[in-house]
């Protein structure tokens, strides 16, 4: 099975919010779970040339990307913790369209069916926008301070890029999870402000 047909079968309906999702799914929410996704890393790494920049003068948004060691590295992959929404009985076509159009609006992420766990012990499977590390947006290897400048000087059709940033944070603080590298950047960012 494809995995846009997958995305079509998928019942229930189980979204990943890993970034701007967790404040603003932008879809009707049945329930909500704290979970991880193994293998993933949340990460600053996609150019926003539309909603939190422009193309002459691009933000960041953050990206889900796969997490592998380097060759013969003794380092484990990290996690992503976020939020798994399951989305409302009968609103899953509404919903996977109006996904589609949010994110796949330059084409930089591949839509992905991802095991999660949830706190409570559970495995969900949910659809998740995985950034293409091949795209010409995918930009992984900037340092904190790089990123933290893009991101309080851009603004794009949705706002500040440092809106973005701060709203993220905020909302994965007051869910109980912990970003180091996020909570970081946003305090250089407001320090840059």
């Amino acid at each position: 099975m494809t995995r846009l047909a997958a995305a079509q079968e998928l019942r229930p309906m189980w979204v990943f919010g890993y970034g701007s999702l967790i404040w603003n799914p932008g879809f009707e929410v049945a329930e909500r779970r704290i979970a991880r996704a193994h293998g993933y890393r949340r990460a600053f790494c996609m150019l926003s040339i539309h909603h939190r920049g422009t193309e002459e003068d691009p933000g960041l948004v953050l990206a889900l990307d796969h997490d592998t060691p380097a060759p013969g590295s003794q380092a484990e992959p990290r996690s992503c913790d976020g939020v798994a929404f399951r989305v409302a009985p009968g609103a899953e076509a509404e919903t996977l369209a109006a996904l589609r159009t949010r994110e796949l609006v330059s084409s930089a992420y591949r839509e992905e069916i991802t095991p999660l766990r949830t706190r409570d012990g559970d495995t969900v499977h949910a659809l998740s926008y995985v950034v293409d590390r091949d795209h010409r947006q995918y930009v992984g290897d900037l340092s904190l301070e790089e990123q933290a400048i893009m991101i309080a000087r851009a603004h794009g059709g949705r706002g500040p890029n440092s809106e973005y940033l701060w709203n993220t944070a905020s909302h994965l603080a007051e869910l109980g999870i912990s970003d180091p590298e996020l909570e970081w950047l946003a305090q250089r960012v407001k320090s840059l402000a």
